[in-house]
């Protein structure tokens, strides 16, 4: 069972990674077969999706910062808590977006498995600027 405040400081170094930018960063947070699912979408399997996962959300929201609101431990189980800020790049329309991450972790406190969610259709209203 890891220890929560390995935990917190994975994340905090997994929030840095997403705030600098860095497709590879976010990646390298995975195991290397690691996975993340957002809203039951398809599955982006192994660092290189990993990667590209990250590197679309930086093209929609090129200004992305992201904060982590909460940690919750259960075991090798987490969920981080997010909430992230930007302009969409088409639009130009600000954007605050909140979700979470559901992790499985490994022995090396990397994500073999990720459950991401968050409001879509909220995304598309900010995205719109009708919300």
């Amino acid at each position: 069972m890891p220890d929560p405040r390995l935990v917190e400081k994975m994340a905090a170094g997994y929030t840095a990674a997403w705030n600098s930018k860095s497709p590879e960063a976010v990646a390298s947070f995975y195991a290397p077969e690691g996975e993340i699912v957002i809203n039951r979408g398809e599955p982006w399997r192994g660092r290189p999706r990993v990667e590209q996962m990250a590197a679309g959300f930086f093209a929609d929201v090129p200004d992305l910062t992201l904060t982590c609101d909460e940690i919750r431990c259960a075991g090798s189980h987490v969920v981080y808590l997010w909430t992230f800020t930007g302009h969409d790049a088409k639009t130009g329309n600000p954007l605050s977006i909140h979700g979470w991450e559901e992790w499985d972790l490994n022995d090396d406190l990397k994500v073999v498995s990720s459950r991401g969610w968050f409001d879509a259709e909220d995304y598309v209203q900010q995205v719109s600027g009708k919300s």
